[in-house]
């Protein structure tokens, strides 16, 4: 499954809520998963795949997670750390983020989760729900590191997005 890249307008919409958790989720979570690994990166958000679901999967090095529906209820604190981006590829920045982070939203059997998490744990979970919200990482770049990458930046939106449809469009739509 491509993952799609800045500038594609899909990254830039925020996704909608699953209101059914079924084995068309559960399928996408572990397609989601595969292609997360072979990129390799340590989260993946379903409109970086170009599917407008509220779902993201990571692993930090524990193994594989899925997160339905998330919400960040409150943040805390400030840690600053390289971030890099699948949909923005070969940039790394220092970006600054709350250090802990309280999420609320939903596993792939419908249970709750309620996890207060911090520091790289933090970041993915902010990272990712940035994407389902349609903010991508270059947006919480400093005024300076915008003008660092600008030309970089600049090439990238005259590229052509890649073309996502894949086949998986059929099976979970385009929405």
């Amino acid at each position: 499954m491509p993952i799609r890249t800045y500038p594609d307008p899909v990254l830039a919409q925020p996704t909608i809520e699953i209101d059914n958790i079924d084995g068309k989720i559960a399928q996408l979570a572990q397609v989601m998963l595969e292609t997360m690994y072979q990129a390799p990166g340590v989260g993946l958000a379903a409109n970086q795949v170009g599917i407008q679901k509220k779902i993201f999967v990571y692993d930090k090095g524990d193994g594989p997670n899925v997160v339905i529906n998330p919400v960040i209820v409150e943040t805390s604190g400030t840690w600053t750390y390289e971030e890099g981006c699948l949909s923005v590829p070969d940039l790394h920045w220092n970006i600054v983020r709350p250090n802990k982070v309280h999420l609320q939203g939903l596993d792939l059997d419908g249970n709750t989760l309620d996890v207060e998490v911090d520091e790289y744990h933090g970041r993915i979970f902010q990272h990712e729900t940035d994407h389902l919200n349609g903010i991508l990482l270059i947006e919480r770049l400093s005024e300076e590191q915008k003008q660092s990458t600008k030309k970089e930046l600049q090439r990238m939106r005259l590229s052509p997005p890649a073309n996502s449809h894949d086949g998986l469009h059929l099976l979970f739509g385009d929405e």
